[in-house]
């Protein structure tokens, strides 16, 4: 789960970081506020949901179970060993 959070986080911030990196490449000051107008800042912003929304869209279509499938939590057994959360296919 940390890691789809940081890479969530990532694709959050890859906007903001490569203005910030073309404003150095350019010599614009890029810790002016001058450089970060509020309309520049808001269409980072939506870059950067539509990147996020996009990554947990591939995250669900990779790593997603099939949708007939059935989740089992995580339970104690009658030998008291913990059996792991699974997936099944549903009875039909």
């Amino acid at each position: 789960m940390t890691r789809t959070l940081f890479t969530e986080l990532l694709l959050f911030l890859l906007p903001f970081a490569a203005y910030g990196l073309f404003l150095l490449a350019t010599r614009q000051g890029a810790l002016d506020p001058a450089s970060w107008p509020l309309s520049r800042v808001a269409s980072l912003g939506i870059a950067a949901l539509v990147l996020m929304i996009g990554g947990f869209l591939a995250l669900v279509h990779i790593t997603g179970d099939p949708g007939d499938t059935i989740y089992i939590p995580a339970h104690i057994d009658e030998n008291g060993n913990l059996v792991p959360g699974r997936t099944v296919p549903k009875p039909k």
